[in-house]
């Protein structure tokens, strides 16, 4: 009895973990001899094919007994864990279950494999281990302590196996460490060629100090980025192809950029490949170039570079005589050298869009004087100025505007999901981009808008319950608000333009009728007066400036709409006909360009009608020949479209498709007859008046 209590109290004692480490010990290990041992098979088998049986122990034997504890093992372990079952959780699959054998390959004993015997095997390989997340131990600082202990051996010159030699310096590196880090040393040192069994490999063409910095980032991931080594360094790092290194340079070049060294970071980026730091300095140079021109880098581009700046769209300029001032002090920099190149470079010029008294200057300029090549240049110019009527026929790359100099368009109200909107947005062409600028004092739908003496005018509409015939008038410069006199009349789905100084409100509907009369704004007295009404009222009216006469076009004259136009000259206060479109067009977008008016989208539809019929089509009005002809249409229909010309384009803003408000924008070229899409401006916009501020009054 006593001794069956002590047993058990010796049980109790025995530690299970301790039996699992000696079965570890014992099975878990592959079954490898250990060095200088024989063979498991010969200490087996018996040593040496004389010894006999007493020798050494059996296979049975050992067998045998092997399996006898084996067997009492697990019993034992089932034993212990039946007893410890009623005061403690069923053990895992992974815990008490795992003394249990299960056979397997590689057991030398044919006794099988355990599991940790399993797990150890598979962690010999390269595969990751298939072990729960909680047996997974990770060293968070591994990378680091490992990288920084292989920066010691780089700094003792212990276990490297190669030498990078740039000009008098011999720099001690590991290959595997250049090759984690540079794409170029990774095809160098593991493909078949000479330098990859070299153990010095000669570097050309690279700064001594700038590799050895690029050596020392491969071990420490750390980089000082200073302003008298950033050049040597990102070309060394172009060379390497250490992409990281790469970015951080041109990002700290970006932050460096100056009108003294745009043009110089310009050069350089487009030598090493850098297209992001490039396109940055260009931009830069382009947004800059008034302060760029006063610089040395400037007085010292090569022809080719200046080249490439004169062809540029995208100069901020005010005026076309800022490129040609500093064309001609470029010249004089290096005269005897530069001079012969200045026919070619004129050439970019847009000299037809110079002021007529500049334009004439330069033909007296010693410099242009004697070049008959610059002086025909400077003949078409002037002949741009003297025949204004055969400007269509003139037309070249010297006669479109730099995008800078053509002013800005305003997209002004409009219907939206507020059914009425108030913002005021302008379009920057060089940028390409729409912003808020501005907002009207109150709702306003159907209005007409002017631009006089640098002044948005906006006139007349509605507010949802009555119409209006108040007048505000916005300052961009000061972007103010000032209130005007009111016109007599109260006027909405009215045409306003600006014809040699007046400003004129046509038509409209004055909420009971549909009006014929029409007013006009002196901005020198700053009154309103009537002068001679149209033959045909007419509201939704398409109104613009052509020839020094004010045309009125198609509308809605309270039964239909409207294919005729009238054409109003102020020398003589009247109106007359004109030839009439092809189609009725109520709520057209009208716009002139070089000599032709241009009718754009609109509506045709009885004015009782809810549905109407909406219109993509353009068509063309010259009036050498008083005859209309369709050209290319829009993408799309547009109804009450806010229309204008910017530089060289016709824009088409916002509008009415029949479904939906719009705020997509398209633009025309009249010399390719195609509609190309612009950028998006954010708010849906029917009934968008547009109008172009420009600096200086256009030669139209």
């Amino acid at each position: 009895m006593s001794s069956s209590s002590s047993s058990s109290s010796s049980r109790k004692e025995f530690d299970v973990k301790q039996i699992l480490r000696i079965r570890w010990r014992w099975f878990g290990h592959p079954a490898v001899p250990a060095p200088h041992s024989p063979p498991l098979g010969d200490y087996f088998a018996g040593r040496g094919t004389g010894s006999s049986p007493g020798d050494g122990p059996s296979v049975s034997g050992c067998r045998n007994t092997c399996l006898s504890f084996l067997s009492a093992l697990s019993v034992y372990l089932s034993f212990y864990s039946f007893l410890s079952s009623s005061s403690s959780p069923p053990a895992s699959s992974s815990s008490l279950s795992s003394p249990f054998l299960t056979a397997g390959q590689g057991d030398p004993w044919g006794l099988g494999t355990s599991n940790s015997s399993a797990t150890l095997s598979s962690c010999v390989s390269l595969e990751p281990c298939a072990c729960p997340e909680e047996c997974v131990f990770t060293a968070l600082s591994h990378a680091d302590v490992t990288f920084r202990k292989m920066e010691g051996y780089l700094r003792t010159r212990q276990l490297c196996d190669v030498t990078l030699v740039a000009g008098d310096r011999r720099i001690p590196a590991h290959r595997l460490v250049l090759s984690s880090v540079s794409d170029y040393f990774a095809a160098m040192f593991t493909s078949d060629v000479r330098e990859a069994k070299q153990d010095e490999v000669k570097m050309e063409g690279v700064d001594p100090d700038a590799l050895w910095v690029l050596v020392q980032y491969a071990y420490t991931g750390r980089l000082e980025l200073r302003e008298d080594t950033i050049e040597s360094l990102l070309s060394a790092s172009c060379l390497l192809q250490l992409s990281s290194v790469v970015q951080a340079c041109c990002s700290f070049l970006m932050k460096q950029l100056h009108p003294s060294n745009c043009l110089g970071i310009r050069s350089y980026a487009d030598a090493q490949g850098c297209n992001d730091l490039q396109r940055a300095a260009h931009a830069y140079t382009m947004e800059h170039f008034l302060e760029v021109v006063g610089g040395q880098e400037f007085l010292l581009l090569p022809v080719e570079e200046m080249e490439r700046l004169l062809t540029s769209d995208d100069i901020n300029v005010p005026d076309e005589e800022t490129v040609v001032t500093a064309l001609l002090t470029w010249v004089r920099h290096d005269e005897a050298a530069r001079q012969p190149h200045l026919p070619s470079l004129l050439a970019h010029v847009r000299l037809p869009l110079l002021q007529p008294q500049f334009l004439a200057d330069l033909e007296s300029n010693p410099l242009l004087r004697d070049s008959v090549e610059c002086q025909r240049l400077l003949m078409e110019g002037m002949k741009y100025h003297l025949l204004p009527q055969r400007r269509p026929l003139l037309q070249s790359p010297r006669t479109r505007p730099r995008k800078a100099t053509v002013g800005a368009l305003f997209a002004v109200g409009g219907m939206d999901a507020t059914k009425g909107a108030t913002s005021i947005e302008q379009y920057c062409l060089r940028r390409d981009t729409w912003r808020q600028v501005a907002t009207m004092s109150g709702r306003r739908l159907q209005f007409g808008v002017a631009v006089l003496d640098g002044r948005l005018y906006v006139v007349g509409g509605r507010d949802g319950l009555k119409t209006l015939n108040t007048v505000e008038c916005y300052n961009p410069h000061s972007k103010t608000w000032s209130v005007m006199p009111p016109m007599s009349t109260h006027r909405h789905g009215l045409g306003v333009a600006v014809l040699e100084g007046p400003m004129y409100a046509v038509g409209g509907h004055d909420g009971w009728s549909y009006l014929s009369t029409v007013e006009r704004w002196d901005p020198q007295a700053r009154q309103w007066s009537f002068i001679a009404s149209m033959a045909t009222p007419r509201s939704t009216v398409g109104v613009a400036v052509l020839n020094g006469k004010l045309y009125a076009v198609g509308g809605r004259d309270g039964s239909s709409c409207l294919r005729s136009v009238e054409c109003f000259d102020p020398h003589t206060n009247r109106w007359s006909s004109c030839s009439p479109m092809a189609k009725r067009r109520g709520g057209v977008g009208v716009a002139t360009w070089n000599g032709f008016l241009y009718a754009i989208g609109g509506h045709d539809a009885p004015a009782s009608s809810l549905s109407s019929r909406l219109s993509d089509c353009v068509e063309r009005y010259d009036p050498q020949t008083d005859a209309w002809t369709a050209v290319a249409p829009m993408s799309i229909s547009r109804d009450a479209v806010g229309v204008c010309l910017l530089g060289d384009r016709l824009y088409a803003v916002g509008g009415y498709d029949g479904q939906v408000y719009l705020n997509t924008v398209e633009a025309y070229d009249p010399q390719t007859n195609e509609w190309t899409q612009v950028h998006t401006h954010t708010p849906t916009h029917s009934h968008t008046v547009t109008h172009t501020l420009t600096q200086k009054t256009p030669y139209v």
